[in-house]
C-alpha cells in the first residue's frame, strides 16, 4: 500500500509523532495532577490542624474566665462573711458597753426625782401662814402616805388654832437633799433646811433654825411618797435679845 492509500501513515510521517506517544504524555500529566492534588490535601490538612488548636484555646478561655469569676465570688463571699461577723461582734461589744451606761443614767434620773420630791415635801410640810394654815394638811397630803399622813394631819390639827392666834409665819428653805439609799421602790433621803419663823408676839424678830431630816420614801405607781420622817439635827440660830 502506498502513502496515498494509507492517509494515517502519511500524517504520522508528516508530523513525526507516532500514536503511542499520546497516551504516555497523558499519563505524565495525570501523575502531575495527582501529585498536585496530594499536596493540596496535605496543605489543607496542615491548615486544618491550626484551626483545631485555636478552637481549643478559644474553648479554654471561657473556662479560665469562669474559674476566675468563681474564685472572685468566693473571695467576696468570704469578705462579706467577715464583715458581718465584725459587725455583729462590734454591735455586741457596743451593747455590752452601753447597757451599764444606760442603767447608770436611769438610776441617776431616779435619784434626782426622789431628791426633788423629798425637797418639795419638806418645803410644803413646814411652810405656812396664818391665812393658809387651815389647808396645810390637805396640801401636804399629796406627798404623804400610810400612817405618816395620818400622824401629820393630827399634828397640824393640834397647832392650827395657837399658830393662827399668834399669827406665826413659817418659811422653810431646802439647802440640800441627797439620796442615802435606793432599792427598787424604796428610798432613804436626807434633806437639809433653813427655817425662819416670825410672829408679832416676838416683835417679828425671826427665829432661825437649821434642821435636817431623814425621809423614808416609797414609790406608788409613778409617784414617790413619804412614809416616815425623823429629825436628825436641830440647830437654833435665833439671835438672843
Amino acid at each position: 500500500m502506498t502513502a496515498e492509500q494509507n492517509p494515517a501513515a502519511s500524517a504520522t510521517e508528516a508530523t513525526g509523532v507516532t500514536e503511542s506517544n499520546g497516551p504516555q504524555d497523558h499519563d505524565e500529566e495525570a501523575a502531575a495532577a495527582t501529585e498536585s492534588e496530594a499536596d493540596a490535601v496535605e496543605q489543607s490538612d496542615a491548615a486544618g490542624e491550626a484551626p483545631d488548636e485555636d478552637a481549643e484555646r478559644v474553648a479554654d478561655a471561657p473556662s479560665a474566665a469562669g474559674t476566675k469569676k468563681r474564685r472572685a465570688g468566693k473571695a467576696w463571699a468570704l469578705v462579706a462573711m467577715i464583715a458581718a461577723l465584725l459587725f455583729v461582734g462590734s454591735a455586741a461589744f457596743a451593747g455590752a458597753m452601753v447597757q451599764p451606761y444606760l442603767t447608770d443614767r436611769a438610776t441617776a434620773a431616779t435619784k434626782l426625782n426622789v431628791a426633788r420630791t423629798a425637797a418639795n415635801a419638806i418645803t410644803t410640810l413646814w411652810t405656812y401662814t396664818p391665812e393658809n394654815m387651815d389647808t396645810l394638811a390637805d396640801r401636804a397630803s399629796r406627798y404623804l402616805s400610810g400612817d405618816f399622813e395620818a400622824q401629820y394631819r393630827k399634828f397640824v390639827d393640834a397647832i392650827v388654832a395657837p399658830n393662827k392666834q399668834a399669827k406665826i409665819t413659817n418659811s422653810t428653805e431646802v439647802t440640800g437633799a441627797a439620796v442615802e439609799s435606793l432599792d427598787g421602790p424604796n428610798a432613804m433621803v436626807i434633806v437639809y433646811t433653813n427655817t425662819t419663823s416670825t410672829s408679832p408676839l416676838t416683835k417679828n424678830v425671826p427665829s432661825l433654825k437649821y434642821l435636817s431630816y431623814r425621809l423614808t420614801m416609797k414609790r406608788s405607781n409613778s409617784r414617790w411618797l413619804v412614809t416616815r420622817m425623823t429629825t436628825i439635827t436641830t440647830l437654833d440660830l435665833t439671835p438672843k435679845t
